[in-house]
């Protein structure tokens, strides 16, 4: 049986053992036959709260965060969608876009225009958010458990805070989108740090789909409602990277019902843990790099069985990458129950939060990466194994061996069900 694997651009087809293998694929939804119409319609009649236009005074500047290049928000949909509602209201020259990278690198003008598109890039200012330039940030006192908050500096002086983003199952956040638009995403590093600290990570509530009582997204909640967002926008994605739905209005309301529809379609029970689970990490623009594969292996991790094989399929033509932490932090402990250990024992360093989450792991399972940019001396180095041929390897498993294989690595968020931790 053939199976087609999201990877990169091109994608990758596996052939496995039909008697043997369950696929897990995300519930299928059409994509909006007229999503600017969607679009429109969330910020006109919105979960709740006023419509955007109804928000904005004329002459008020406005701050628009959107999501950085490694993730597949239609922000060529989502900005002209919202400047055109602000059309008449607000002068383009008081408009920023802030690209909420968090702690990832910024995005080139190349693939500012290829994210945005050259009319919105052209005609509206957009900035790159660094959390490690404190020319950038403001600080704006402790919120949520203590979390010392710096934000961007243009986001904070904007009378108007407008956030963007798309709604999917987040592997320690529980979902993305609404409230991470502002942090991490505007966060400054030391605020970012304390986010993701190992008391937080490693918190069994900091897991797929789960939001109450999550601490990482507990203050995450508190920072975005202490600090005021005007209106949010969200949209949910199907397989295609189509817009399904489109959410508008108060911040937190409004990412609830994003993340209802959102759990219904990704999140899908599966009766048993699998010898094998063969994932992806939802090919470009998220499997970029080896870092943001981390939650492929831990989607994957929901429904391996302890001792099993994890086989993860990620391009990762940025690399490891080569800026941020990721890579050193893990090559710092020569296996993953060491790196384990020292990130209990240590102030939380950029990065530490993957790398925890794939220790975490790789401690109970083997895993097996598929790239076309890493070699395996790299992936030696920081404590992986690769393969050249995905069949080959989920067929060395041997004959008995029970497999899945989620084609769209975490946009199918896979739980045992019935299991006593089951969503």
């Amino acid at each position: 049986m053939e199976v087609r694997l999201a990877y990169g651009e091109s994608g990758l087809v596996v052939d496995v053992d039909p008697a043997r293998t369950t696929v897990v694929e995300p519930v299928h939804h059409e994509g909006a036959v007229d999503p600017v119409g969607v679009l429109r319609r969330a910020l006109r009649a919105p979960v709740a709260g006023a419509p955007l236009r109804e928000r904005v005074r004329r002459g008020q500047t406005v701050a628009i965060s959107a999501c950085d290049g490694t993730r597949p928000q239609p922000r060529e949909l989502m900005i002209p969608a919202v400047l055109a509602e602000l059309d008449g209201v607000v002068d383009l020259d008081d408009v920023v876009v802030l690209v909420a990278t968090g702690t990832h690198r910024g995005n080139s003008d190349a693939e500012l225009r290829q994210m945005f598109g050259d009319e919105v890039v052209d005609a509206v200012r957009i900035v790159n958010h660094d959390g490690r330039d404190r020319d950038q940030l403001a600080w704006m006192g402790a919120h949520g458990n203590g979390v010392p908050v710096w934000l961007n500096r243009h986001w904070v002086d904007a009378d108007v805070r407008i956030t963007t983003g798309f709604v999917e199952p987040h592997f320690f956040a529980g979902f993305s989108g609404g409230p991470k638009l502002v942090a991490p995403g505007l966060a400054g590093l030391d605020t970012v740090l304390v986010l993701h600290d190992a008391a937080r990570i490693g918190d069994p509530r900091a897991t797929w789909g789960v939001i109450q009582g999550n601490p990482v997204h507990d203050d995450v909640r508190a920072i975005a409602d202490a600090t005021g967002v005007t209106f949010a926008l969200d949209v949910v994605l199907n397989r295609d990277k189509e817009i399904v739905a489109a959410f508008g209005g108060d911040l937190l309301p409004m990412h609830t019902a994003a993340c209802a529809v959102a759990k219904r379609i990704a999140m899908q029970p599966v009766d048993a843990a699998f010898d094998v689970v063969v994932t992806t990490n939802s090919g470009f623009p998220l499997d970029q790099n080896l870092y943001q594969s981390v939650k492929g292996m831990s989607a994957a991790h929901q429904i391996v069985r302890p001792g099993g094989t994890i086989i993860c399929a990620a391009e990762c033509r940025d690399g490891f990458p080569d800026h941020g932490s990721y890579r050193s932090v893990l090559a710092s402990a020569p296996s993953p129950q060491g790196l384990l250990e020292q990130i209990a024992g240590q102030e939380t360093v950029p990065d530490q939060w993957q790398v925890q989450i794939q220790a975490r792991i790789q401690a109970t399972s083997r895993v097996v990466m598929h790239t076309g940019f890493l070699s395996d001396a790299e992936l030696a180095a920081v404590h992986l194994e690769q393969t050249t041929d995905i069949s080959a390897a989920v067929a060395a498993a041997g004959p008995d061996a029970r497999v899945c294989v989620l084609p769209e690595g975490p946009q199918t968020i896979p739980y045992i069900a019935n299991h006593p931790g089951a969503r």
